[in-house]
């Protein structure tokens, strides 16, 4: 930390306000002595101070301890970076969706099949009814168990799990026991 840009930045700071450091000591209850001492860097404002002044002149205390202000531009790059990732992430949520909607309409048209076929008598054993009555019913039971395992996280648990396995599988034997 260089004092000197410190104090150049609080002079800075201070003539922004259009008050002169008279004024700024008195707001602070220091000495106009003191204030002339922070900005010409022979000395530092204390900790209780620099919350003072931080408040006093609209900016972050690490600002104040840097010497500057930090990039308007960086903090709409920012800005700019988490917004491409929200869209990115409902983008994808939005194929998600689409996803689970028709695989939800296939196990409904199944499972309509299977009560089609066992209301109207259709089901004799070994008939191709009875097994297209199957086949749907499964089908539309195995959909819905994907769809709750989705929606409770385990897929996710899932994946992490075979990465590591994986990982731990690309790492020789002998590189795991050099390590220790």
């Amino acid at each position: 930390m260089k004092q000197e840009k410190v104090g150049s930045f609080l002079k800075e700071l201070r003539k922004e306000k259009n008050i002169t450091q008279e004024q700024l000591a008195e707001q602070l209850n220091v000495s106009g002595r003191t204030v002339s001492r922070w900005e010409t860097g022979s000395n530092m404002p204390d900790i209780s101070i620099l919350v003072d002044l931080a408040e006093f002149y609209n900016v972050s205390i690490p600002e104040i301890i840097d010497g500057e202000r930090k990039s308007e531009k960086m903090n709409n790059e920012v800005k700019e970076t988490a917004l491409k990732i929200s869209d990115y992430a409902e983008t994808i949520n939005q194929k998600i969706k689409m996803r689970f909607f028709w695989l939800t309409m296939i196990a409904l048209i199944g499972m309509i099949a299977f009560v089609v076929i066992e209301a109207s008598g259709l089901d004799t054993p070994g008939s191709l009814y009875e097994r297209a009555a199957s086949v749907g019913l499964g089908f539309g039971f195995v959909v819905l168990i994907v769809i709750a395992m989705y929606l409770s996280g385990a897929f996710g648990k899932l994946k992490a799990r075979r990465m590591m396995y994986r990982n731990a599988k690309a790492i020789p034997h002998n590189a795991k026991h050099a390590k220790m």
